[in-house]
């Protein structure tokens, strides 16, 4: 199947192909040695090596583990099957891969599991786990270790179009009815004549301020949310709409984190736009980042977990789609200073570059940014 001269990608058979949904299928991934299966938190990713159509370097693609840390024998991913090939379905070409050329017995390589996107076991604050279409793998794997090894209350609330392409309801559902305190909220946008007709869902539509509200107060909730960039703007917004500290909301998408924070309209009420106050003066020992790109010379705020959070924060849109060192899409031009790592990019990065994503400043640094 596909093969790699990289050592840090190990080989992996597909144990199992589930088809999860009309458009969702979850692959079982064994370690061919048993000792490359790593332990991981619920809401990581792998990253797999998959061929290029035409032959040369393999391409790089993360999936979200769906299974639970405890099953230390595989990893799960369960990955939606994208319409087409067209070049501007990044994620495309990988996923009909798996779905139409990967089949059970195959080998796969994988390196992992990576990601900032998991569940604080440390708090024992109820949670929300709001997700949108395929979003949901993430957040079904925290379900079951909220279920498994915690009493903590926990509302699961999906959005997606209809019941065809609901995927792990069965086993959401199971998880939801292991234990008291776990509450589960399904909203279909397009609700079958058959989802009608079983009563599969609990609210038409989009999630709305309405619908949360009826659910349950907010006060002091951890909220994970996962979904396509249009759910998790508007979810954004509408949950620091309604008082939600940010520091409580934890999320995941690829695109730009600044789309969260646009004005969106959610059932005809626009919601607040979360702006930005401006940095306070500059102790003298501060350090400093300088955008040449944009004439911009910013104040190091210690609290942003990289550089690509605080440009963000400040207005900046360099491209990026990991967010972990892996894709090396965030590699931007570093004109002077030094940076430190907080995670280990997949591959070295070139001098006179920087990863965003998983470093901060050492030093002040000077950058030459292109915002594509």
């Amino acid at each position: 199947m596909s093969t790699t001269s990289d050592s840090r990608f190990r080989p992996f058979k597909v144990a199992r192909k589930v088809r999860e949904s009309a458009n969702i299928t979850s692959f079982y991934l064994e370690p061919v040695d048993p000792a490359h299966w790593r332990s991981f938190e619920p809401g990581q990713f792998l990253t797999l090596q998959v061929p290029q159509p035409s032959g040369g370097v393999p391409i790089i693609r993360n999936y979200t583990v769906s299974s639970s840390p405890a099953d230390d024998k595989y990893y799960r991913i369960t990955v939606k099957r994208e319409a087409s090939l067209d070049p501007a379905l990044p994620h495309g070409i990988c996923s009909l891969w798996l779905h139409d050329s990967v089949g059970e017995g195959a080998l796969v390589h994988v390196d992992g599991p990576r990601g900032a996107f998991k569940l604080n076991l440390s708090s024992e604050r109820p949670v929300i786990l709001l997700s949108g279409g395929v979003g949901l793998t993430p957040v079904v794997s925290m379900l079951k270790v909220l279920a498994e090894v915690t009493d903590r209350k926990v509302w699961f609330i999906h959005a997606c179009d209809n019941g065809d392409v609901h995927a792990l309801r069965q086993e959401i559902d199971q998880l939801a009815a292991s234990r008291d305190g776990i509450k589960v909220h399904y909203c279909y946008r397009f609700p079958s004549e058959e989802d009608i007709a079983r009563q599969s869902f609990h609210s038409t539509g989009f999630v709305s301020r309405q619908t949360l509200q009826q659910l349950q107060p907010f006060d002091d909730y951890e909220i994970y949310m996962c979904g396509p960039p249009p759910f998790m703007q508007a979810m954004y917004n509408l949950l620091t709409d309604l008082g939600i500290d940010r520091t409580r909301i934890v999320y995941e998408f690829f695109g730009p984190a600044s789309l969260l924070s646009m004005t969106t309209t959610i059932n005809s009420e626009p919601v607040k736009v979360v702006v930005e106050s401006s940095p306070s003066p500059a102790p003298k020992d501060a350090l400093t980042i300088e955008v040449r790109s944009s004439g911009k010379r910013l104040i190091w705020d210690d609290t942003a977990d990289s550089l690509l959070s605080f440009l963000e924060s400040h207005g900046e849109n360099p491209p990026f789609s990991c967010r972990a060192g892996v894709c090396a899409s965030c590699l931007q031009d570093l004109v002077s200073g030094d940076v430190d790592y907080v995670e280990d990019p997949l591959d070295e990065v070139p001098s006179g570059k920087v990863l965003l994503c998983c470093c901060k400043p050492a030093t002040s640094i000077v950058l030459n940014l292109s915002n594509t």
